[in-house]
Order: structure tokens, then C-alpha cells, then sequence
């Protein structure tokens, strides 16, 4: 047997051990969540209320649903700009110069941190600051979670858009200044169309990246089992009340718990066929 049917052969397994990984996941949780489906149906997804007490259990995942949803798309908003910011600096304005160099490393350094790092972050200076302004009274919530969230997913949505505006032909930039366009004309006639679906789908992805976000979440967001009434309104994520109740779960509680993964595994999986149907359809 040669050297290239033997990388073959090894690509091939490793590749297929992926596969065997991610469809074992989906059946635990699937088979998991079954006992709590069972007992209440479709009405798991759209009920507000979750009470674990024993002889008055009853469990529904819209309020942890609303809660993923209100904090990712906060923190995407927020991070959006400051991402595609980021990018233009790095890969247009200042590119190759040691300033881009310094951000660059620096949005490199975000992604690496831990999670519980932003966590802390939030909770001792952040946390402060919004109660210090009279924004809340104790500094958890939605908008303290969606904050950091942002930061989180800035560097996810900034390198991505980063290599992909410097995809961009020099030619079709060089083309457009010979024929006298600014540098601001540039950008939005010829960058952004050329860049636009990896630009979009790079925000898709960190999307997917804040929705499945526990640790920092979990520390900011004020773990209340209730649907968030406000962008100030404490609540709960389906990460973060997994997260929360796992270690003393049985039963039916430990079977919703496992739905609402089941339920965080598909809206994910959702999110990221959606960022890859982006960059295929428009590129």
C-alpha cells in the first residue's frame, strides 16, 4: 500500500470518527429528551413556565428560548459595528502598517480568552458601571449579558470579514481609483459587494457563536426562570440553565434539561447551515 492511500485511509477515519461524534451527540439528546416530550408535548417549546418541585413538576424552554435569543441578538447588534469597524482598520485602511498588526493581535487575543474571563470581566467592572449610571439596581440582566456577549463574538465576526475584504482583487480597487473614487467610494462600491456574503455570513456565524455562550452568560444574566420582560429584565439562557440545574437533575427535570440542549444543538445547527448557504450562494 502506498504513502497516498495510507493518508487517504487516515483522513477518511478521522473524518468518519467526526461524524460518528456529532450523530451520537444528537441521538443522546435525542433519546434524552424523549421522557420530557412525552409528558408535555409541543407545549415544552412554547410554554413559560419551568417548576422543578417535586408533586408539582412542570417544564416548558420559551422563557430560556427568549432569553438565548434577546442576549445573542443584543450582543450582535452591539458587536456588528465594531467587528465591521475593526476589519476595514485592519484590512483596508491601515493594512500591512504596525497598527494593524497591534489590532489584529489584539482581536486574536479576544478569541482566545475564556469565557469565565469575560465573566469575571462583566461582573466586577461592568456590572458595577451599569448600576453606578441607575440602569439597573443590581447590574444583572439581559443587557449586562448581551454586553459581553458582544465582546466575546467581536473577534469570531472580525477576522473572518478581515480575510475576506482582503480577498478583494487589487485590481478591481486600483480600476475604481484610477477613475478618481475616494477611498470611502472604494469601499462601498467595490469591497462591500465583492465581500458582502463572507462579511454576512461571518456574522451568522458568531451569532451561532452567542448562542451556545454558558459560562460568561450564566455569571451576568441573573439565572431568573422567567421570561425577559425588558432589556434590563433578568432571565435566563438555555446554556445557562443547564448549566445551573444539571448537577442536581433526575428524572423528568434531568429529560428537560436535555431537551432544551436538543433544542440549542438544532437552532444552532440551523444558524450555521444558514452562514454556509450564504457564503456558497453568494460567493
Amino acid at each position: 500500500m502506498n504513502s497516498d492511500k495510507i493518508t487517504k485511509y487516515v483522513l477518511f477515519v478521522t473524518s468518519f470518527i467526526i461524524l460518528i461524534v456529532t450523530g451520537g451527540m444528537l441521538y443522546s439528546l435525542i433519546q434524552g429528551s424523549l421522557p420530557s416530550f412525552h409528558t408535555f408535548g409541543w407545549k415544552f417549546i412554547i410554554s413559560p413556565e419551568w417548576n422543578p418541585t417535586k408533586g408539582n413538576e412542570h417544564y416548558g424552554a420559551l422563557a430560556f428560548i427568549l432569553g438565548t435569543i434577546y442576549t445573542s441578538v443584543l450582543a450582535l447588534l452591539v458587536a456588528l459595528p465594531m467587528a465591521f469597524s475593526t476589519s476595514l482598520i485592519v484590512a483596508e485602511y491601515f493594512r500591512n502598517s504596525w497598527f494593524a498588526n497591534v489590532v489584529s493581535t489584539c482581536v486574536d487575543l479576544l478569541a482566545g480568552i475564556p469565557s469565565v474571563i469575560f465573566g469575571l470581566w462583566g461582573f466586577y467592572a461592568l456590572r458595577p458601571f451599569i448600576v453606578h449610571i441607575g440602569l439597573t439596581q443590581q447590574g444583572f440582566g439581559v443587557f449586562t449579558a448581551g454586553i459581553v456577549l458582544a465582546m466575546m463574538i467581536i473577534p469570531y465576526a472580525a477576522s473572518l470579514s478581515n480575510s475576506v475584504i482582503m480577498m478583494v482583487p487589487n485590481e478591481l480597487k486600483e480600476a475604481a481609483y484610477s477613475l478618481g473614487a475616494t477611498r470611502l467610494e472604494v469601499i462601498w462600491n467595490v469591497i462591500l459587494p465583492n465581500a458582502r456574503s463572507g462579511i454576512t455570513a461571518s456574522y451568522i456565524l458568531a451569532f451561532g457563536r452567542a448562542l451556545g455562550e454558558t459560562m460568561a452568560v450564566t455569571m451576568l444574566i441573573g439565572n431568573a426562570n422567567i421570561v425577559p420582560k425588558g432589556l434590563f429584565s433578568m432571565g435566563n439562557t438555555m446554556a445557562s440553565v443547564i448549566a445551573n440545574e444539571f448537577g442536581e437533575a433526575n428524572g423528568l427535570h434531568l429529560s428537560s434539561l436535555i431537551a432544551l440542549g436538543l433544542i440549542l444543538f438544532v437552532i444552532t445547527a440551523l444558524i450555521n447551515a444558514a452562514g454556509k448557504y450564504i457564503i456558497k450562494k453568494f460567493a
